[in-house]
């Protein structure tokens, strides 16, 4: 069974950085694209970023664009999220997902990582 886990959340002041990181597990953990979304409360899950497995593709929503960076380590079946100049608006539980087709939507979500940012 293919699991994902979030980790490297946590509160920072405005300005800061932070790399979150999604680790996937299971034997058979095949994907053609990773992403990472992010719910603020009260707000509906939205898209930050994606990337396909290659590392060739990468999309952003345009909130982010400029200030995050999706990567991926194929090898060790690791993505990860490096979040630059982060702003109060940042705020939000952020999860991962991955894409077994191109066809297909995402799935596999993990538990989430909380992410805080204070002005």
């Amino acid at each position: 069974q293919v699991q994902l886990e979030e980790s490297g959340g946590g509160f920072v002041q405005a300005g800061d950085s932070l790399r979150l990181s999604c680790a996937a597990s299971g034997r058979t953990f095949t994907a053609v694209a990773m992403g990472w979304f992010r719910q603020a409360p009260g707000k509906e899950r939205e898209f930050v970023a994606s990337i396909t497995w290659g590392g060739r593709h990468t999309s952003y929503a345009d909130s982010v664009k400029g200030r995050f960076v999706i990567s991926i380590d194929n090898y060790n079946n690791i993505a990860y999220l490096q979040m630059y100049s982060l702003k109060p608006e940042d705020t939000a539980v952020y999860y991962c997902a991955r894409r077994v087709a191109s066809y297909v939507d995402w799935g596999s979500w993990g538990q989430g990582t909380q992410v805080t940012v204070s002005s």
